[in-house]
């Protein structure tokens, strides 16, 4: 069974690159059971999800951030302007897991 998880969440801008660079940060428990599926991420920590805010669907993936000890999702500026979405604006947020420990 796929591990899929929803959550309401705020678009933050990282301040290193506030010109492209929009994400949402993963709740704690929700980031906890991800790393429970997940003991031997990808390349920088980072897990493949498929993604779906509003109607629009795409894949990428959540990277960790050291500091909250959480993952953070980037939303594409494609995704923000097809749903209306900026930096201050909370929305829902659905993933799925695609690559689990087997």
């Amino acid at each position: 069974m796929p591990a899929t998880f929803e959550f309401d969440a705020e678009l933050w801008e990282w301040s290193a690159r506030q010109d492209s660079w929009v994400f949402v940060t993963v709740p704690q428990h929700i980031s906890d059971e991800i790393d429970d599926l997940i003991p031997n991420p990808a390349g920088f920590g980072s897990v493949k999800v498929a993604v779906r805010v509003g109607s629009t669907e795409w894949s990428t993936s959540l990277f960790p951030d050291a500091s909250s000890g959480t993952f953070v999702l980037p939303i594409k500026k494609a995704v923000r302007t097809a749903e209306s979405l900026d930096a201050g604006d909370v929305s829902s947020i659905w993933i799925e897991v695609v690559h689990a420990a087997q």
